[in-house]
């Protein structure tokens, strides 16, 4: 029998971004699952690695579920916090404290006690925080903002990205000691494309979802559609699955689901990689030492505002490269999301309300 996991209560996550559910019927999942089985037994702190939508949040609930802790599961998105209000979150703060404080209230660590607090996008933590961050996991106290008294705690810690965190340490956005003091059971979730066994079975999941939500008798994917659905290469991973099944179930006509009612034509799969519309000639140049000849023009012609216009176009040009997706966008840089949104803010890459659409179907 397949292994299916979903949220407690998947009907109050109607405009979350993240996968619903999960499903191991593809081998690869399959030894996924076992590993994150077994490292579940202890206490290690765990860093699960995935892309947006691949189900980082499920992974982590089902290692709290098989650890055996009694306190409460409680999830945390570090790309939320303000960083002015960030450590009062994590950490607490006293009455008084700051403007606003009027009394005292306890941190996320502090609610988990017992039990494991999911630090989500961990890679857009502020580097003060990580300072303090580093400190917790060592001493496994915290001092809420106000307060010289360390309180202890008893935590599972289980942190979430989806950048690569060693090349954000390599470009100075992440600490190497908070790198390696995460990174000690690692769980790399594959994106949906790599786990073709997952496809049709999560499919169906969904239909069954959709099919009492919409009110509606036995409905099925013709085997066109089913080709059609393991073909594609799903950059928006388990949540776009999701829409695309409950959009294709709101516009069939009957009991069967056909290849024109799956909605995926305006979204790019990643067959082709952008290398095989690139020279040759171009390719075999040395990048950094075209780029270094691009610079000396550049400042050769007195360009008065040379480091913004390389700055735009370099998040410009690889915003392009990766079809306008913000997440992998930042993977590819070495930042975080929030940042590349920022920037395209800065440059006016992104116009008004694209800032948040610019990610549809993606997540």
């Amino acid at each position: 029998m397949t292994t299916l996991l979903t949220f407690p209560d998947p009907n109050a996550m109607a405009l979350s971004v993240r996968a619903k559910a999960l499903v191991f019927n593809d081998p690869q999942s399959g030894a996924l699952l076992t590993q994150v089985e077994r490292i579940a037994g202890s206490e290690a702190t765990v860093l699960v690695v995935g892309e947006t939508g691949t189900g980082k949040e499920l992974i982590a609930r089902h290692i709290h579920d098989c650890s055996g802790r009694s306190g409460p599961f409680l999830a945390v998105n570090c790309g939320a916090f303000t960083e002015s209000l960030a450590e009062a979150e994590l950490f607490g703060y006293e009455s008084g404290a700051f403007t606003g404080a009027a009394g005292t209230r306890a941190g996320w660590f502090e609610a988990a006690h017992g039990g494991t607090l999911y630090l989500d996008e961990i890679g857009d933590l502020p580097l003060t925080l990580q300072v303090k961050l580093l400190r917790v996991l060592q001493e496994r106290q915290v001092v809420r903002v106000g307060s010289r008294k360390p309180l202890a705690i008893d935590i599972r810690l289980i942190a979430a990205t989806n950048v690569d965190l060693e090349q954000a340490v390599a470009a100075g956005h992440f600490r190497v000691d908070l790198f390696y003091r995460l990174n000690v059971a690692t769980v790399h979730l594959p994106p949906l494309h790599q786990r073709r066994g997952d496809i049709l079975p999560l499919a169906r999941h969904f239909l069954e979802v959709y099919r009492a939500k919409l009110k509606l008798s036995d409905i099925a994917l013709s085997e066109e559609a089913e080709r059609a659905l393991l073909d594609y290469a799903w950059p928006g991973n388990i949540r776009e699955l999701e829409n695309v099944i409950h959009y294709a179930m709101i516009v069939c006509e009957g009991r069967t689901i056909r290849v024109q009612h799956l909605r995926m034509s305006r979204l790019k799969p990643q067959s082709v990689t952008r290398e095989a519309s690139i020279p040759a000639a171009t390719v075999a140049e040395a990048p950094l030492d075209a780029l270094k000849d691009g610079l000396i023009r550049l400042f050769a012609a007195k360009e008065p505002n040379a480091y913004d216009v390389v700055e735009k176009l370099l998040i410009e040009t690889a915003f392009d490269y990766c079809d306008g997706n913000q997440v992998k966008t930042g993977r590819l840089l070495g930042i975080s999301r929030n940042t590349v949104r920022t920037q395209l803010r800065r440059y006016r890459l992104l116009a008004g309300d694209e800032a948040d659409t610019s990610l549809a179907g993606v997540e």
